[in-house]
């Protein structure tokens, strides 16, 4: 069972930054619109993965030193989405994670999904056929509607990668609670630009290098004490003994009580960097951050005669990417994704980024 641990909500909190203050942080960013795509480093990460690099090659870095790095990165996600430390558990990759709940999906039951949701949310179900496991999509915006008793777990994304769209949290929930089912959201293309509550989620995913700035490899599960007891921790390795220094050989397994039996192995030196950007995050007002970068998506929405959409992700038709190719030509970053040119605001973005993506579009 995953007992509570209130050690989070009792820590000491570091002083609150701005937008401002925050942009001065990161060495480029100006016509950088890919955070969607991959974060960029704060100076203290590059930083840090320079010290680390040499304590490596002059072999001082050590594996007990790396340890206590991780559980300082555990601690501070915890407190970024609202929950226990003891419900948090590490991993390297949100696909990864996606197909220990996937495997302990009951045979035969049902898995509902958002129709061209990102597809480390969508592959780990359909690789379950095989047990009778059936999943069915739908549009995001059909999601808490399509619940039925049937449904053991619907899982989506908080914000959609190829639109950028925003579930409906609060309607999923309630629906899913309503009919019995579990949820499980991947709030990798939210958690950094937006508030996010993972408690309210049986369980969430999230990986780090995007919106949190962190290098990739990176990345956590949140999960429930009522889901926790039905997951079969199929990815057992020394990292999630009981003692991890003590379960580095068999034949017994004692795995942790609480959600660190869903470790997977760190990779140290990406921890390193991730640990001064997940503090830069716990000390942003994310009620800001989200105001700042939707503020910058609706004015753009606006220039290009869409309606605002409320959002850090702005897409629109791209079918032969032209678009894409005008933004790279003026030195901008952006992306094209399900035939949709994209571009998203985070906080080394300002009015300056927008004007020279109108700029852009317009030649």
């Amino acid at each position: 069972m995953i007992q509570s641990d209130s050690s989070a909500s009792r820590s000491t909190l570091p002083a609150r930054i701005g937008v401002r203050e925050a942009r001065e942080r990161f060495r480029g960013g100006r016509g950088y619109l890919a955070a969607c795509t991959l974060g960029l480093p704060t100076r203290e990460t590059e930083a840090a993965l320079r010290l680390d690099a040499d304590a490596w090659a002059l072999g001082t870095a050590s594996a007990a030193g790396y340890a206590a790095v991780v559980e300082r990165v555990r601690h501070a996600y915890a407190r970024l989405v609202a929950v226990p430390v003891s419900r948090v558990a590490i991993g390297s990759q949100a696909s990864v994670l996606a197909g220990l709940l996937a495997a302990s999906v009951p045979d035969g039951a049902e898995v509902l999904c958002v129709d061209g949701d990102f597809s480390s949310m969508v592959f780990p179900f359909l690789s379950q056929a095989h047990r009778g496991v059936t999943v069915r999509h739908l549009p995001l915006a059909e999601l808490a509607v399509g619940i039925t008793a049937d449904t053991w777990l619907v899982a989506f994304s908080l914000v959609q990668s190829a639109t950028g769209a925003v579930a409906d949290t609060a309607g999923i929930v309630a629906a899913a609670r309503a009919h019995g089912c579990f949820t499980l959201c991947d709030t990798t293309q939210a958690a950094g630009w937006m508030p996010v509550d993972a408690s309210v989620f049986d369980a969430s995913i999230c990986h780090s290098y995007k919106w949190l700035c962190a290098p990739r490899g990176v990345a956590f599960l949140t999960v429930a004490e009522r889901l926790a007891v039905l997951l079969h921790p199929v990815q057992a390795g020394w990292y999630a003994g009981r003692d991890p220094w003590a379960s580095c050989y068999g034949p017994d397994m004692n795995l942790a009580a609480d959600a660190r039996r869903f470790d997977v192995s760190p990779a140290w030196n990406s921890w390193v960097g991730a640990e001064p950007a997940l503090e830069l995050f716990g000390r942003l007002d994310l009620s800001t951050v989200r105001d700042h970068a939707v503020a910058l998506g609706d004015a753009l929405c606006a220039g290009l005669g869409l309606a605002p959409a409320g959002q850090s992700i702005v897409t629109w038709p791209d079918a032969d990417g032209t678009d894409l190719e005008r933004l790279t030509r003026a030195g901008l970053t952006a992306s094209r994704r399900a035939g949709r040119a994209r571009v998203a605001f985070h906080l080394w973005n300002d009015e300056d980024d927008v004007a020279d993506a109108l700029r852009a579009l317009r030649t």
